[in-house]
């Protein structure tokens, strides 16, 4: 694995050097100034990120067509607990997909190995009665719920292995949106059946088919993307892999021996518990593997735009409680990586957004010299390319395949779809840049991070709603415009794609989540995954 790594690392820091070359001629003309400082700056703290979307969307790229690495074990399969951690859910959508899971076990003759669980941390009685009695009217499903909520998803799985996991040895945990076919779930139980070192096996997890344009336009792109990002991690972090806390077979003994959470030094529960589970079988010696199969495990995404914010904002605050526990004394190399991996995920953000003010600024305020356009707009593109290489590598390996065309409905859809999640994407990413770096600021400020309930069902957003969350959006877009325009209308052309978005935002949020937008994607099968044409 050392020259794996290495190569990542060779990979990520040529990337970074181009786009500093890049940078270097556009700032380069008329001396330095406060303003180009800030791009630099701004760019130095995005780098690590950019490198890394770089190496492992060339590294995936290059192992398309290769072959994940599972395992085909024979014999009996162990004892196995399905389990399904609920909170204040609506089990009329939890329980369908878990008893379409179960009837196909059975079908596959595999059914008797395995017990399904309910385990809730409801807190609403009311709410908890109904699940109770949704439980009970189905023999196979069996129900646990905690009076509290203490250590959140992490204590309430752990309480069910301490209390009433009994002869289980295999654990398969699905989240209340998630999805899996029997050929999936045994394919990871089998994997660690068949290479006892192992204590995880994750899949890789894509969306379900959704009728609603937001979820339907952001989850095209990002199952192009995880398709190369988790290709390329599975193959440089071998059995050190990320977790990512569902759609995963877990051992239970070293699980619970080993991936039992200790309160952050100042007392407060671990939010994120999934990198920092694994990082801590991995220090025991226990090995986590990343399946980059994306046949048969699903998950919804959020409906709208405030929903995927309040999301991105509670991951935000849960992976910078990683900070303290880098110095986790069980840790390996690659655990802490992991932690820092998922830092790096949040924590670039607030410096796209000084290379953005450092840009208008610049364009505001410097009398000295022209507005370098070529360099410019060259820098956008490669910067463009380089973060979203993994992606828009992946889309290059669809319409290069003619097996991979047609799962996704012929070469048109392919390309209507990637032209609408490509100009989504633009508009979207500086809308959840803006809204990361506040949440940032509000926790560096003293601000607790929160993991309220979900809401998982689609709706429309009305106008009022999307200008009090997203008037911050609004207004340093039109800022930013109005500066760069103080240049040229060549600055303007290059700041759009980092600024168009939030000057939109409003409208983009309400029209995205809008029943009617959703139904014209649909009738013309814009951005359909392969599940949504074949069926599933």
């Amino acid at each position: 694995m050392a020259w794996r790594r290495a190569l990542v690392g060779v990979i990520a820091t040529l990337a970074v050097i181009g786009l500093g070359a890049l940078l270097w001629q556009v700032l380069a003309p008329g001396g330095w100034t406060w303003a180009k400082g800030l791009m630099a700056a701004g760019f130095a703290g995005a780098a690590p990120w950019l490198g890394l979307c770089a190496a492992n969307g060339l590294i995936g790229a290059a192992l398309a067509g290769s072959r994940p690495r599972g395992a085909a074990a024979a014999g009996p399969l162990p004892r196995c607990a399905i389990v399904v951690t609920v909170r204040n859910e609506d089990m009329g959508a939890v329980l369908p997909p878990l008893l379409r899971l179960l009837d196909g076990l059975a079908a596959l003759g595999a059914g008797d190995a395995f017990a399904a669980w309910i385990l809730s941390d409801t807190t609403d009685p009311a709410l908890a009665e109904t699940e109770r009695r949704a439980v009970a009217a189905e023999p196979r499903l069996r129900y646990r719920r905690r009076d509290d909520n203490a250590g959140f998803k992490a204590g309430n799985l752990m309480d069910f292995l301490d209390h009433h996991a009994g002869d289980a040895t295999v654990m398969v945990v699905l989240d209340a949106d998630s999805e899996m076919t029997p050929a999936a779930v045994l394919r990871l139980v089998r994997t660690l059946q068949a290479t006892p070192q192992l204590a995880i096996v994750q899949h890789l997890t894509v969306g379900l088919p959704a009728a609603a344009g937001f979820p339907r336009l952001f989850q095209f792109g990002m199952r192009a993307g995880m398709r190369s990002w988790a290709r390329a991690l599975a193959w440089w972090q071998g059995d050190e892999a990320c977790y990512w806390g569902h759609n995963a077979a877990i051992r239970i003994a070293p699980f619970r021996q080993h991936a039992r959470l200790s309160p952050l030094p100042d007392g407060s529960t671990i939010l994120s518990h999934d990198q920092i589970e694994a990082a801590q079988l991995a220090g025991a010696g226990w090995g986590v593997r990343l399946l980059p199969e994306e046949e048969g495990s699903f998950e919804a995404n959020p409906p709208a735009l405030p929903e995927f914010i309040r999301r991105e904002l509670r991951w935000l605050g849960g992976n910078f409680q990683y900070g303290p526990l880098l110095r986790h004394p069980g840790l390996r190399p690659m655990g802490r990586w992991q932690l820092v991996q998922a830092m790096l995920l949040f924590g670039s953000t607030p410096f796209y957004l000084v290379f953005l003010a450092g840009a208008a600024l610049a364009a505001a305020t410097d009398r000295q010299s022209a507005f370098p356009a070529g360099w410019a707009l060259a820098l956008a593109a490669a910067w463009l390319c380089v973060l979203y290489a993994p992606k828009w590598l992946s889309y290059a390996g669809v319409l290069g395949s003619r097996r991979e065309r047609a799962r996704y409905g012929g070469g048109r859809r392919v390309l209507a779809g990637i032209a609408a999640e490509t100009l989504f994407t633009l508009l979207l990413d500086p809308i959840t840049t803006v809204a990361k770096t506040i949440g940032t600021a509000r926790l560096a400020l003293g601000a607790t991070a929160g993991w309220a309930p979900q809401n998982r069902s689609a709706r429309g957003v009305r106008w009022g709603e999307a200008l009090r969350l997203l008037w911050p959006q609004t207004l340093i877009g039109a800022a930013a415009l109005a500066a760069f325009a103080q240049a040229s209308w060549g600055a303007v052309l290059w700041a759009l794609p980092f600024v168009g978005g939030l000057v939109v935002a409003v409208p983009f949020c309400v029209v995205t989540a809008s029943p009617g937008f959703g139904r014209w994607l649909r009738v013309r099968g814009v951005a359909a995954v392969p599940e949504e044409i074949g069926g599933r």
